[in-house]
């Protein structure tokens, strides 16, 4: 019986960046073989993205992006530019289940490691492409990255003030479309196990975006209106907003949502006696007065400190919850409670912590069994044990660049 619930399942892992790696690291959290595939040549660039333990010794294992994305992976080195060197994907692909990758559109057929090449090799292969802006239409060949997705997704029209400009403040296109893409790979693998048959899926990091916000796309389609920013406001809710708090940048959110809710957060302040005026009597009348409500609001805030409040107003019954910086994130209670984060030892960037397995599973639990791979750190073992290949094949490719 297998411990983890996707054992015995090997993944050939292409992906540069984060949506591709995440999706493999979220399969390999799962108990899933995932080799990754990169070369000298062309070696994953998060490996030379921040943050390092040290910011001025930069090395090709030591990144903390790269090794948080990459745990429970086994790594090779290949040039892909060369005959042999993809050849020898080939092989690799030929002991794979599925194939990831998020490269630009046509990258991989350069390559020769394309969905029409690889499934001569492996007709039952699970080929899943994870590109920009997806591999037709008249976007296919523009340059793209994580931020700017946030952009054309409509996602920064509708975030920040309705006095300054549309933001985007991470690349949410990565992480979104490396879950859908594990979702979709799942499905096509349950597909296959019933069929025999392998698939090419396709998915677009702009259009995993876009379902994100139905209810701006709604908007427009069903009732013609265009949305705008609004900061820390809601459609409905009111007070809903970020409040200033004893401390610098230490700031309160407060989401009321019915009448008890109001009366509850009235009672935790005091029972002011603006708060039984006319202006404030509904839920209407506050969500049309908000900027006068935040002010009274914000001038309570201001006495204590976000985590005392939170505690008072938690009580209640009140939605409140201090925005966290990374530091209160990271030494969070609960969170700790909960064993979120997990440390492991890496032979270059020492004993850290990282997040860990996002979901519990009573009888297949996800674990991290491997930390981030060396650069080829696994050329020894996937060449030789798992492709059958001599010591002295080895050597020679090496010699040659190709294992490189």
């Amino acid at each position: 019986m297998f411990k983890q619930a996707l054992e015995g399942i090997t993944i050939a892992d292409f992906g540069q960046t984060w949506a591709g790696p995440h999706l493999t690291r979220t399969l390999g959290d799962m108990g899933a073989r995932i080799i990754k595939i990169e070369s000298l040549r062309r070696m994953d660039v998060i490996r030379s993205l921040p943050p390092f333990p040290k910011e001025e010794d930069h090395t090709l294992n030591n990144s903390g992006y790269y090794n948080w994305l990459n745990r429970n992976k086994m790594a090779v080195t290949l040039d892909l530019t060369t005959d042999k060197g993809s050849a020898l994907a080939k092989e690799l692909i030929k002991i794979s289940d599925a194939l990831v990758e998020n490269y630009s559109r046509g990258v991989m057929e350069k390559f020769g490691l394309d969905y029409e090449s690889v499934k001569k090799v492996n007709p039952g292969i699970i080929y899943a492409a994870l590109t920009s802006m997806g591999m037709d239409g008249p976007y296919k060949d523009f340059a793209m990255y994580g931020r700017p997705q946030v952009y054309v997704s409509g996602l920064a029209e509708v975030t920040g003030y309705p006095d300054g400009p549309p933001l985007s403040v991470m690349s949410w296109g990565d992480p979104v479309a490396a879950h859908h893409g594990a979702f979709a790979l799942l499905a096509a693998l349950r597909h296959r196990k019933k069929t025999g048959l392998g698939q090419f899926i396709e998915l677009s990091q702009w259009e995993s975006l876009i379902c994100l916000s139905p209810e701006t796309i709604l908007e427009y389609s069903l009732n013609g209106r265009i949305m705008t920013r609004q900061g820390n406001r809601h459609e409905v809710m009111a007070p809903h907003n970020s409040y200033q708090c004893r401390e610098p940048l230490d700031y309160l959110n407060i989401a009321v949502s019915s009448d008890e809710e109001w009366k509850a957060l009235c009672r935790v302040m005091g029972s002011p006696a603006w708060a039984d005026e006319e202006k404030f009597a509904d839920p209407f009348s506050r969500w049309q007065n908000q900027e006068e409500l935040d002010r009274h609001i914000e001038e309570w805030t201001m006495e204590s400190t976000s985590s005392e409040l939170t505690k008072q107003l938690q009580e209640a019954g009140v939605a409140a919850f201090p925005s966290l910086s990374n530091r209160r994130v990271v030494e969070d209670p609960h969170l700790k409670a909960r064993g979120y984060f997990e440390e492991w030892d890496h032979p270059e960037a020492g004993r850290r912590q990282y997040d860990g397995i996002l979901w519990k599973m009573s009888k297949t639990p996800g674990k991290i069994r491997m930390r981030a791979p060396m650069v080829g750190e696994h050329n020894q073992y996937v060449f030789g044990e798992l492709l059958g290949m001599s010591g002295e094949e080895i050597d020679r490719l090496i010699e040659e660049k190709v294992i490189a």
